[in-house]
């Protein structure tokens, strides 16, 4: 599974982007829960965020959802953090 997350806005707007493909890795079935999780409660647009905040498009195989600060579940706020750390 190839999960990738582009975070755009916030208050200098530098756009960071970042993948894991958890194909091999011993975790993967965490990964694999973890971004189930934060895609089902995602937008299927990009949706109207805070000034200076961030926003987010999250990508897991080829479905894309969109989210955005403050509105991040949870599930979606771990599995951003953790792309964001880990990925390339």
């Amino acid at each position: 599974m190839r999960i990738q997350v582009r975070r755009t806005g916030g208050f200098a707007g530098i756009e960071r982007h970042a993948e894991v493909e958890t194909s091999g890795r011993a975790d993967a079935q965490d990964w694999h829960a973890l971004a189930e999780k934060a895609v089902a409660d995602g937008r299927g647009t990009p949706p109207i965020g805070v000034p200076d905040g961030f926003s987010y498009q999250i990508t897991v195989n080829e479905k894309t959802v969109y989210c955005s600060d403050p509105r991040l579940t949870e599930d979606q706020r771990k599995l951003i953090s953790r792309v964001l750390k880990e990925g390339a």
